[in-house]
Formats: structure tokens, sequence, C-alpha cells
């Protein structure tokens, strides 16, 4: 017997969270969705369930509306069997607006025009032909709306003014055409206000689907953030393994000890990856959970020298203009750039020195990192996408970068990042 799969885990650690349904519309906030508007209630199947509560309530109200409105009109034909079955046709067809809406409009509007043509009262039967009428338009049905109303519309007046002599009530007489102007009024009204509706629903549709794109974007935004995190801490402490794992499998017969300095320096730099990669994904948790360790900055400049010098690249640096404490994203940029840079130095570049100069300006930061050259020879790895990720980090900023050959056969990189005003501090 096969035996069932655990639940996969969150990627990278995170804990697995809770997908947000989109906001509902005003009218599927009370009684379940639509109750009496056009809101679609799906059940397990993926179908939209049958709006049983609304169209009873509706159909009773209907009922006993109609026979308050019997009372009123004691010329028109008395509610009999077959009237309050035309009711309750009329009614129960509703059943179907969500699935068929076009069925349900023209049925309530044919039962509404049999009842009418039978003498009946007028009342609250209208009723149910504004909520088929809604359904209908809301549904994107708005000529098949506009039909069975205008069917139902056009019949009343055969009735009032033509058929009434040969259909019940006895010796009933023509409607009064004033009378027509308040029916053409409320057939006016239903279809305008159906229209709203309409209007209303395609500007929350509308509203949800740029709310589902904007998180879409933030979501896509955040995973490229910590991919480029996650290129510039792996790329730089694995280009710094490779070159010491060489010198180890070079030196490990003729010189054992130099080569357990290269394999100390491997576990060095593992370690140091390893800590930036946790707390990398840290930012994976739930929201509002504050980092553990601080984003590095370019308090860190030694420990890339540091580095750099256990791959075997000498590296020299120069701080010009007033020390200043750079907002965090800026000085977490700054220390990306140069840490890619000195790691594309590594990679590809045959010079073992390198020169990184740090200018502070009022409003404004520039690095430069150079090396003399020449190219390293062959394939030196890499994906390609340092020198991209420099650009989007201080465009992120609005800063640019410039990179390319020197006329001496080096190689140099220029980033310049404008600053917020900060407090400046001495420099040590």
């Amino acid at each position: 017997m096969e035996q069932q799969q655990p639940p996969r885990p969150a990627r990278c650690g995170a804990p697995a969270r809770p997908r947000e349904a989109p906001p509902l519309p005003p009218w599927a906030r009370f009684g379940g969705a639509g109750a009496w508007g056009p809101g679609r209630a799906v059940g397990a199947d993926g179908r939209s369930r049958l709006p049983w509560v609304s169209t009873i309530l509706l159909t009773v109200f209907v009922m006993a509306g109609s026979g308050f409105a019997a009372h009123g009109q004691p010329d028109r034909a008395p509610l009999d069997v077959f009237a309050r079955l035309l009711i309750v046709a009329a009614c129960a067809v509703l059943l179907l607006r969500r699935r068929h809406p076009v069925l349900a409009v023209f049925g309530t509007a044919g039962a509404t025009m049999v009842y009418l043509g039978a003498g009946y009262p007028y009342g609250p039967i209208l009723i149910a032909v504004a909520v088929g009428c809604f359904a209908a338009i809301v549904a994107g049905h708005r000529r098949a709306a506009w039909a069975a109303v205008g069917m139902l519309w056009l019949g009343h007046l055969l009735v009032a003014h033509w058929l009434y002599r040969w259909l019940p009530p006895q010796g009933d007489r023509a409607a009064p055409w004033g009378q027509e102007l308040a029916v053409t009024a409320w057939v006016l009204a239903v279809l305008a206000v159906a229209e709203l509706m309409r209007v209303r629903r395609e500007q929350w549709a509308r509203a949800g689907a740029e709310r589902a794109a904007a998180n879409r974007r933030r979501a896509d935004e955040e995973r490229l953030r910590i991919a480029q995190e996650l290129h510039d801490v792996l790329a730089h402490s694995i280009s710094v393994i490779n070159v010491q794992a060489g010198v180890g499998l070079a030196l490990l017969d003729s010189d054992p000890e130099q080569a357990r300095t290269a394999l100390t320096t491997i576990k060095s730099a593992s370690k140091e990856a390893l800590g930036e990669v946790r707390q990398v994904l840290d930012t994976l948790r739930a929201p509002g959970d504050a980092p553990r360790s601080p984003a590095p900055g370019l308090d860190r400049l030694p420990e890339l020298v540091e580095q750099a010098a256990a791959a075997g690249l000498t590296v020299e640096t120069e701080t010009t203009g007033v020390r200043r404490n750079l907002p965090p994203g800026a000085d977490l940029a700054a220390f990306r750039i140069v840490q890619e840079a000195l790691t594309n130095v590594v990679r590809h570049s045959g010079s073992r020195t390198a020169r990184v100069g740090v200018g502070y300006t009022p409003g404004m930061l520039e690095l430069r990192v150079d090396d003399d050259g020449p190219a390293a020879p062959g394939d030196a790895g890499g994906s390609g996408n340092g020198l991209i990720g420099m650009r989007e980090r201080a465009a992120a900023l609005g800063g640019t970068i410039e990179a390319g050959p020197r006329p001496d056969g080096g190689f140099r990189v220029v980033a310049r990042l404008p600053l917020t005003r900060t407090a400046p501090r001495e420099t040590p």
C-alpha cells in the first residue's frame, strides 16, 4: 500500500503563509454572496450555487405584497390559484439567474406578462422582473435584459390599450396614458439601476485585478532583491573558495602547511557565506519580525579586503571626504557593489592587485574599483549577472554605474549613489 507523502515544507526555511483572499464586493457581505444582487457564490464543485434563500424570501414577499395590492385594486381580477402559480413561476425561475441569466430574465418577464394579461392586480411581481434584469445586465447580457423588459413593456401596452376588450376582467377599460408614463419611468429606472450596478461591478473587478497585479509585482521585486543578495554573497565567497581549493590541491603534496592554510581559508569563507545566506533568508520570515543581525555596510570593507587577500588579491583602499552615516539601503548597496567588483577581479582579471576608492561628497557617494588587468585567460566562470545586479542596485537608489576597460588595459567600475542628508562622523 502506498504511503502518503508528508506535506512539503515552505521553501527557503520560510513559514507557509495563507494566501489572502481578494476583498468581496458590498453585496457579498450580507447574507452570502449575492443575496439580492448578482454575486456568484461558488460551491465545492466550482459551480455557482442556486440562490435558494434569496429566491424564497422574494417569493414570500411578492406573494404577500400581491395580496395587499389586490385589496387596493378591486376593479382587477381577484387572485386565484392560477395567479399564485404565476407568481411562484416568475420568482422560481430566478433560481437560474446566476447560471443562466438570459433564461431567468425572459422566464420571469414572460410569467409576469401572462399575469398582467390575465387581468390580475399590479403589484410586487414587477420586482421579480427587476431582479432578473439586474442579474442579466451585470452578467454581461445587456441586450437580452433590454429585450426581455422591452417585451414586457410592449405586452403591457397591447393589453392595456387594445387586447383588454377580450381579456379579463369583464368590463375593463383602457388604461389612462398618464399611467403609461409611470410604467415607462419604472422600466427606465430598472434598466438604469442595472446598468449602474454593472459599471460598479466592473470597477470593483478592475480594482481587484489591479491590487492583485500590484501584489504580484511586489512579490516579484522581493524575490529579485533576495536573488540579488544571494548572488552577491555566494559569488564572492565561492570565488574565494574556488581559488583556495585550487591552491590547496596544487600544494597538497609539495607544501602541506600551505595547503592547510588554504583549507582554513575555505572554512572561514564558507562559514561567512553561510552566515550571510542565513541573514538574507531571515527576510522571508513573517512580516514584522526584526532581522537578527544588521545588514552589511561599508564598515565591513576591511573584511572584504581580508577575504580578497585570502584569494590572492591585494586590495588598497582610499577614503576621501568626510565619512558619513549612510542610509541603510545605500550602505548595503555600496557594500554589495564593492564586493561584486572585487569578485569580478578575482574571477576575470589576471591582476593580483586592486584599488578601492570611497569618496564622500555632499549628497553623493562615489565608489571606484580599479585593477590593472589583463583579463584572465579562458573561462573564468560566472553567470554574467554581476554588472546587471550592480546597475540594478544603483538604479534603485537613483544612482549610476559605469564599468569598462581602461586605456592602460585594466578595468574600472565607478558607482555614484545619491545620499540623503546625514550626520558626518570622524573617519577612524
